[in-house]
């Protein structure tokens, strides 16, 4: 829902009081209050653009990560995209572009000016129409490319040839930086495994939002920016020192990336914990971390037929039909031709899965063929597509360390990031708050 005329005057006031204390020079812990902060970034993004309330909670956390990015070994990549075009993408981050540290927006430079620049300012790369970048020329694309995978980590670098007197040498380039990329379609499968992927949708009749007038944008966010970046000034220690509490459901990668915006959730207190984590859950596992490789495609596809027909075994020729005869699955077009699957291009998909999975001579009633039984597929479905319900209706928070007994936040709305439907914020603390059980 939009704000009404008075939350946005509350907005408006609750960020010149940030600003002053902020100009003051007043003491962190004293007058900047990181709950109210984190709330004034998530319900100024909603007032422009139509989101949910998690995805408005994890750019309110990437936006305060880009102003400790001094704290972090890694940083989370955010994918904005949508199905079709007017969907919100650039506005979104146009907002966003007033709130971040360093914002660099831009759709295109070349591959030299993309690496200098990320390592002489490290910015905040916003960077619109991916889609159309990674399909430029080659040089650029695959640049592009090595920019993300390498500076997602702290120390990584992209090389380049540079003159050096009469002759070219190469130089590296560190090329970590926060980075939110956008655009129609999905990115390459190793810059999507990267990112949290944040879907927008056309508005819907009856959804509306206020129209982004830049002037009167900058007003409202300059305190709020000068604020974060306040906060961040006298927070990086006791951030770098945070070990937060990860959901055991999120892969390995996923907990790399969520790691900082929960220590910073977690930091702000109040309802901040949980609702970091319902995000985490909702956007970073099950169908919000779909991993649509076609091997993984194929074992997901495999479980559901066994499943659906509540078999012990199958043959491969029974298989292959029934994967080749889903609606909605690949293999009834392999685009060789419109050929279907078989059973030779099932076991040649399936190889890299041996030696657990490879057909053999099995019996079904009083004939014996070569298929598969289900115990085969056991290990492979366990690690590359394992069954996750994620629990969002409790949640741990973090401690200096991690303990096998967590306390638990109450969980709260998912819309609740809206300024005026949050209780009173009590600040930033320094050390980690004791909650209650």
């Amino acid at each position: 829902m939009p704000l009404t005329a008075e939350q946005i005057e509350e907005q408006r006031a609750r960020a010149e009081r940030i600003a002053n204390a902020s100009r003051n020079g007043a003491h962190p812990d004293d007058s900047i209050e990181l709950p109210e902060l984190l709330d004034s970034v998530a319900a100024g993004i909603k007032r422009y653009v139509v989101l949910d309330g998690c995805q408005a909670d994890v750019l309110a956390l990437v936006t305060a990560h880009t102003h400790a990015l001094d704290a972090a070994d890694v940083t989370p990549y955010i994918n904005i995209t949508s199905p079709e075009k007017r969907c919100g993408k650039s506005l979104l981050l146009e907002v966003v572009s007033q709130l971040v540290a360093r914002p660099w927006p831009t759709s295109r430079v070349t591959a030299a000016v993309l690496v200098r620049r990320i390592a002489r300012d490290t910015p905040t790369l916003l960077l619109d129409e991916t889609d159309a970048a990674f399909k430029a020329d080659r040089e650029f694309a695959e640049t592009l490319r090595a920019v993300i995978n390498m500076g997602f980590r702290r120390g990584g670098v992209a090389s380049l040839c540079v003159k050096a007197g009469g002759d070219f040498d190469l130089k590296d380039f560190p090329v970590f930086c926060p980075k939110i990329l956008c655009g129609i379609g999905e990115l390459p499968d190793t810059v999507r495994d990267r990112s949290i992927r944040i879907e927008l949708k056309r508005r819907a009749p009856g959804e509306s939002a206020e129209r982004f007038r830049r002037r009167d944008a900058e007003k409202i966010a300059a305190p709020i920016r000068e604020g974060l970046a306040q906060w961040a000034s006298g927070t990086v220690a006791t951030l770098s020192e945070s070990r937060p509490i990860i959901p055991p459901e999120l892969d390995d990668r996923a907990a790399e990336a969520w790691e900082v915006l929960l220590a910073i959730a977690d930091i702000a207190g109040g309802t901040w914990p949980a609702r970091a984590r319902r995000a985490a859950l909702l956007m970073s596992t099950g169908d919000g971390r779909e991993d649509d490789s076609e091997g993984v495609r194929l074992l997901s596809d495999i479980r559901t037929v066994f499943e659906e027909r509540k078999a012990e075994r199958l043959a491969s020729k029974t298989l292959a039909d029934a994967l080749a005869d889903m609606e909605d699955a690949p293999w009834g077009d392999l685009g060789d031709r419109g050929k279907r699957l078989d059973q030779r291009a099932l076991a040649r998909r399936l190889k890299p899965y041996r030696p657990a999975i490879r057909p053999h001579q099995i019996r079904i009633g009083e004939k014996t063929l070569k298929g598969y039984e289900l115990g085969d597929f056991a290990d492979a479905w366990r690690r590359y597509c394992p069954r996750i319900s994620p629990e969002t209706e409790t949640s741990e928070t973090s401690e200096t360390s991690e303990t096998n007994s967590a306390p638990k936040y109450e969980q709260t709305d998912p819309d609740v990031s809206d300024v005026s439907d949050v209780s009173p914020p009590r600040g930033i603390r320094t050390k980690r708050r004791e909650v209650a059980p």
